[in-house]
């Protein structure tokens, strides 16, 4: 019992720590909030995508490609999607709340929050499989996340200019360039493969302080049963359905069951404050979304993570 503590331990502090980092930056005032936004976009444009490149590029496809893990990471997130756009709307009358409370529930901070606890379980070396489900994660939940807002504030939903605005993430590109690259086998530059090795690994510590430094807690006395019920949701319900079914039906294990934990049961994404914010959605409820859920996360990944250790998953 005491190894599962401190394997559970092992998963989650790290994280918090460089959060604590970037939330103590923001108490000493050494950034401004132009600077971070800047930091960010340098994170999420040249970072993430030198870190897909590299994970993707650096991997034995064989052993990494999972179709199974893949179908049922889409398949999970296509359902929770669809429940909450049919349950939503019964429970809550705003509309700028209804696709704020859909967002924050069925999409999680995979990519910052996600993919380190993979890394801190079974090391750097074995992300790739984490990597992989970016490229279908990351992409329905920009789909779904515009078709929700968008429903809801009565707008137009048009595909095609979503799609061709993924295939600018860079994410994406830094995923597809470093599977064509190993497909054709191509041989990358050691000069040119280190540096970009670098940055990769300075990814995920660099995201977190940002992370930290950009938390804003707003009023809550206007939305506490709706915060509530996304907390509930995002942190409990979900990854409650969605952990047991993947485990004791489907019968995933190790790293793939650790990936699943990191989709279902990490926080609601910083970057659906901004789509709110951007799509007349309740953007003070948004808000309190990721910062409630994001301070929240570190006892109840912490939970899953030691109760599906004892039980032997992983």
């Amino acid at each position: 019992m005491f190894d599962n503590f401190v394997v559970a331990l092992g998963a989650v502090v790290p994280m918090f720590c460089l959060m604590a980092v970037g939330a103590f930056v923001k108490y000493r005032r050494w950034l401004t909030d132009e600077e971070l936004n800047h930091l960010n976009r340098m994170v999420f444009r040249v970072f993430f995508c030198a870190m897909m490149f590299h994970s993707i590029y650096s991997t034995e496809l064989a052993t990494s490609f999972r179709p199974k893990l893949m179908i049922f990471g889409a398949c999970g997130v296509l359902a929770v999607f669809a429940l909450l756009m049919m349950f939503v709307p019964r429970i809550e009358p705003d509309n700028r709340r209804r696709g704020v409370l859909v967002q924050a529930v069925f999409r999680s901070n995979f990519v910052i929050m996600g993919v380190p606890i993979v890394a801190n379980i079974f090391g750097d070396d074995n992300i790739a499989v984490s990597t992989m489900m970016i490229a279908i994660i990351v992409p329905m939940y920009n789909i779904l996340a515009v078709f929700a807002l968008e429903t809801f504030r009565n707008g137009r939903f048009e595909l095609v200019p979503i799609v061709r605005d993924i295939f600018k993430n860079p994410m994406i590109l830094g995923g597809l360039a470093g599977a064509t690259l190993l497909i054709l086998g191509v041989e990358v530059p050691a000069p040119v493969l280190k540096p970009i090795g670098q940055i990769s690994a300075a990814t995920t510590p660099v995201a977190l302080i940002i992370l930290g430094a950009s938390f804003r807690l707003g009023s809550t006395q206007e939305h506490r049963k709706q915060l509530a019920g996304a907390i509930f949701g995002r942190l409990i319900l979900v990854p409650a359905v969605m952990l047991t079914v993947a485990a004791y039906v489907f019968g995933f294990r190790g790293v793939e069951f650790v990936t699943l934990v990191a989709i279902f049961a990490s926080p609601c994404a910083v970057v659906s404050f901004a789509m709110a914010q951007q799509m007349g959605g309740d953007a003070a409820l948004a808000g309190n979304c990721v910062v409630f859920t994001s301070a929240l996360s570190c006892v109840t990944m912490f939970g899953w993570i030691l109760l599906f250790k004892t039980l032997g998953i992983f």
